[in-house]
């Protein structure tokens, strides 16, 4: 594997002005930007090291400023009709559609994933904007028959109240936009802490769409608290004037979330760890599964939670699948994630370098063997460094703790098995249960791992790879992936409160049951 040449650069001061992101710019928005306080933020670039950005971040003080500011307009958003909420939404989707070249940018120049999967990373924003605009003429309730006569009974949904979000580095735009869309056209304000890895692209986001809003007088329904988990994240969570959490991040963290929040009877949405396998059998056609598998394997340098860490190889197919991904992992393009060539970008920190090569090395403890890659290298022409690797294959066993584990880095382990059932075993027997796949043309054994006796996980794909989910299905999983479920299908009940209405309009008064009294 050779590094790619830098060829491709954009000035970050010249974006940062085009996305109305100034030199050093506030950590608040409450309907207008705030005078933060805050410790300074300094943002820099995966791909180079370099310092592109910097954020005055809030304190405790300026985040409830955003959060009372969140309430005051929530409680005129929600007396509009839906489908009026629904109107903004379509303006706040054709606003990110006018700047999607720009926001692209800033995801890839923040976040590093190639510029390909940073212009898809706000291409989804705008999908799920257009999904929330004929949601909000569709948030149905039921009408049901009563045991009473002269009773009506239905169900009707209503707003919740303000909602907070916390996201991820890894979708720094999509998963804002997955939980903000969905939540204003259910009639919800929203408060959002971001990643202090991605603070500029949520600023972008904000000054893109807070216009549609602003003029309406409804700027504040979209917080932004860009802050320390100690003034910001830890109030978050424990606040009691949000009803409903959405939070991304490790299964560790999500716990603790998940139990702060409970303990104020408040909701969660948890988007937590993926281990996500994909079963290659005997009967796959190779052509499809080899190039799923570099994407979900390689994309985003192994940082999607849908990203595939796990292959369960049928011991017919193995040989030859792990010789064509060993080549084709020798000509995977490594580098500066603006270059068109370039396949795989860097990883976020060194920190998560530095997490990528402890993995190894426990493997290789464990006796797993390294066929290829998990190196750290140095870019052509990079001057300030960056934080790249070699996507990396590992021929292991699924018992194994460095495969128990998610490894947010491009490390795929290779497994074999010999009947369907010891396939689907395997790949149950983890603590995750995100996004699984199978590549066959039988469908007896594509409709077995779809089954109530298949695969565990909330996402379950036949000839398709573990990542790249469309916005138009409920994104989620099972067991330590959290069990929350956001963007399409019904996730929206999520963010509505669920009320059951009997009207009596008879001249008596009958009680369930046939119960007589006095």
């Amino acid at each position: 594997m050779t590094p790619a040449t830098q060829t491709t650069t954009i000035d970050p001061t010249a974006l940062l002005a085009k996305l109305g992101i100034e030199p050093v710019h506030s950590g608040a928005y409450a309907g207008e930007w705030l005078a933060t306080t805050g410790a300074e933020l300094e943002v820099t670039s995966p791909g180079t090291g370099e310092v592109i950005g910097r954020v005055r971040q809030a304190t405790a003080a300026e985040y409830d400023r955003v959060v009372e500011a969140a309430q005051e307009a929530f409680g005129r958003w929600r007396q509009l009709p839906a489908p009026i909420r629904g109107e903004y939404v379509r303006r706040m989707g054709n606003a990110m559609r006018e700047k999607k070249d720009e926001l692209g940018a800033i995801v890839t120049l923040e976040m590093g994933k190639i510029l390909q999967e940073g212009l898809g990373e706000v291409q989804e924003a705008i999908d799920i904007a257009d999904f929330a605009v004929g949601q909000s003429r569709m948030l149905y309730g039921l009408s049901m028959h009563s045991e009473r006569p002269g009773h009506a009974m239905r169900e009707q949904w209503h707003p919740l109240g303000t909602i907070g979000i916390i996201s991820a580095f890894n979708f720094p735009s999509a998963v804002w936009a997955w939980n903000s869309m969905i939540a204003l056209i259910c009639g919800d304000a929203c408060v959002w802490k971001p990643s202090p890895k991605t603070p500029l692209t949520a600023i972008a986001m904000t000054n893109v769409c807070r216009p549609v809003l602003e003029e309406a007088g409804f700027g504040a329904l979209l917080g932004l608290a860009i802050g320390t988990n100690e003034e910001v994240g830890e109030r978050l969570v424990n606040d009691k004037r949000l009803p409903l959490v959405s939070f991304t991040g490790s299964s560790a963290v999500g716990g603790q979330v998940a139990g702060k929040v409970a303990s104020r009877f408040g909701r969660t949405i948890l988007e937590l760890g993926g281990n996500n396998a994909m079963v290659v059998t005997e009967n796959a056609d190779l052509d499809l599964a080899i190039p799923a598998i570099l994407f979900g394997s390689v994309g985003t340098a192994g940082q999607r939670c849908t990203s595939t860490r796990r292959l369960i190889l049928h011991e017919s197919v193995a040989d030859e699948v792990e010789s064509r991904l060993i080549k084709a992992y020798g000509q995977i393009q490594i580098g500066n994630p603006l270059d068109p060539k370039t396949l795989c970008g860097p990883l976020i920190d060194q920190v998560a370098v530095d997490n990528m090569h402890k993995t190894l090395e426990q493997a290789k403890a464990e006796g797993a063997e390294v066929l290829c890659g998990g190196e750290s290298i140095t870019l052509d022409g990079a001057e300030a460094g960056g934080h790249y690797v070699t996507p990396c294959l590992v021929r292991a066993k699924n018992e194994m703790q460095c495969v128990q584990n998610e490894t947010f880095a491009p490390i795929v382990y290779l497994m074999r098995y010999s009947s369907l059932d010891d396939a689907i075993a395997m790949h149950n027997a983890v603590p995750q249960g995100l996004s699984s796949a199978i590549f066959t043309l039988n469908v007896r054994e594509a409709e077995t791992f779809l089954s109530a006796a298949g695969s565990d996980c909330g996402i379950a794909n036949v000839n398709i790879g573990t990542s790249g989910a469309e916005i138009g299905g409920a994104f989620g999983g099972e067991k330590e992936t959290g069990g929350g479920r956001e963007s399409g299908s019904d996730a929206w009940k999520a963010y509505m409160r669920r009320q059951t209405n009997t009207v009596n309009w008879s001249t008596e008064l009958p009680l369930a049951q046939g119960i007589q009294f006095g």
